[in-house]
């Protein structure tokens, strides 16, 4: 009676590399080199062919149990713990609690396995993915705006990487302002924000993802009443502020985006710009085309933006705006910098008294209370000392470039045998 021997796909390769050693068709070095095994391994893959024949190759752990198995009371032990104290936890968590308060000594992927064998917890191919359903347009133009910043090589190797603010119209996807800026600040969004309102007016509501310009993501980022500044200028505009909470629900600056890094980039290089200040002159003219070819016909041709009002100061709205207390010897201290009051008759009333700073995007500072503002003058008491500069955030991009700027100077008047300038001032990044 002929015997039946069961071999796996990997031990049937080894049968007729084994067969060809022993016809020798084969020597024991190739075979060793084709199985990924040693010389001596194939010595003894022979000597147990020619004593058991096929047999002698089939493993012997077959349909045995794993050393590394847990064993089974141990494991319907911990699913019985996890689906009742532990349903709802992720497996990491679940291993915390099993260590901490069972003492049982389990790796993590040993409890994530037996929770997805369970049905206790799901791997992320198994879990459904989001639908995103598309929404309709806004029904007038002004309605809705949607705000995003595209970093991009603008310039391809013709010059540094910036970023493009953008403003689409929910219901017509015109493109209504773009400028190249430096960096997506708030800044650059006040800039940005005041040419866009000079031309259009004030929209109903504008509506961006959830960059710490739009919205409060950690302490620090407020003016004391849980707004940033951003959100502050906004508000005294009578401008609603809405956070995406996906890049998808805000699709329609997302795919502008796309357009624009596509055909922006092209028409840059055939005129050959490589600055942000050329690429701003030649945005009107890019605008224009581009609505030309793009834009949509609003359900309702009405015009929801409002025009300005005579009290909207918008240069001193869109600032940065932070208050500071008057010392007895009338000074304030913003920046790391002490700014003495002049003591006039008027001044000299508001010791203890709060003043609000308005920090301008072109540089300029200005101190006033109540709206009438007050004169003052720098103390510069480190003004001869070589100090290392703490920017905050908000001056990041300008203190890059500005360095940037300091190094090539410094660079060419080195070269020309030049003494090295030092630049002196209230602060070299306001």
């Amino acid at each position: 009676m002929t015997e039946l021997v069961t071999l796996s796909k990997k031990e049937l390769n080894r049968l007729d590399v084994i067969q060809r050693v022993v016809a020798r068709r084969m020597t024991q070095v190739e075979a060793a080199q084709y199985l990924g095994v040693t010389d001596r391994q194939i010595r003894r893959l022979v000597d147990a062919y020619k004593t058991e024949g096929a047999q002698g190759l089939v493993s012997a752990k077959g349909g045995k149990r794993s050393n590394h198995q847990l064993a089974s009371d141990l494991t319907d032990r911990v699913v019985a713990l996890i689906e009742q104290h532990y349903a709802d936890f992720g497996p990491t968590l679940a291993h915390e609690k099993l260590v901490e308060r069972h003492g049982l000594l389990l790796s993590v992927e040993s409890v994530r396995q037996l929770m997805i064998n369970a049905g206790l917890w799901q791997t992320r191919k198994q879990r459904a993915k989001r639908v995103y359903q598309p929404r309709y347009r806004r029904d007038c133009l002004g309605e809705l705006i949607q705000i995003d910043g595209s970093s991009h090589p603008w310039f391809e190797e013709r010059g540094d990487k910036c970023t493009l603010l953008v403003f689409i119209d929910d219901a017509t996807s015109t493109l209504m302002h773009a400028q190249f800026v430096c960096e997506e600040s708030t800044f650059s969004y006040f800039t940005a924000t005041h040419a866009y309102l000079e031309r259009h007016g004030k929209p109903v509501a504008f509506y961006s993802d959830q960059h710490s310009t739009f919205r409060v993501n950690k302490k620090g980022a407020t003016t004391g009443n849980g707004m940033t500044q951003f959100g502050r200028a906004m508000h005294e505009l009578n401008i609603d502020i809405i956070c995406a909470n996906s890049s998808q629900a805000k699709g329609r600056v997302e795919r502008a985006n796309k357009t624009l890094q596509e055909r922006l980039v092209i028409e840059l290089r055939l005129e050959n710009i490589h600055s942000m200040a050329a690429a701003n002159a030649f945005l009107p003219q890019f605008i224009d085309d581009y609505n030309r070819r793009f834009a949509k016909p609003p359900k309702n041709d009405k015009d929801v933006h409002r025009p300005l009002s005579e009290h909207n100061h918008l240069d001193r709205l869109l600032s940065w705006q932070e208050q500071r207390t008057v010392s007895n010897s009338l000074t304030i201290q913003y920046d790391r910098v002490l700014f003495l009051l002049a003591p006039t008759e008027f001044s000299r009333g508001l010791k203890r008294q709060k003043v609000t700073v308005y920090d301008y995007p072109d540089g300029r500072l200005e101190i006033g209370y109540e709206g009438q503002l007050l004169p003052y003058t720098v103390f510069d008491k480190v003004s001869q000392v070589n100090q290392a500069e703490i920017v905050s955030n908000k001056r990041l991009g300008s203190a890059l470039a500005f360095a940037k700027q300091r190094q090539k100077s410094t660079s060419y008047q080195r070269s020309k045998g030049a003494p090295h300038r030092q630049d002196q001032g209230r602060n070299l990044f306001i």
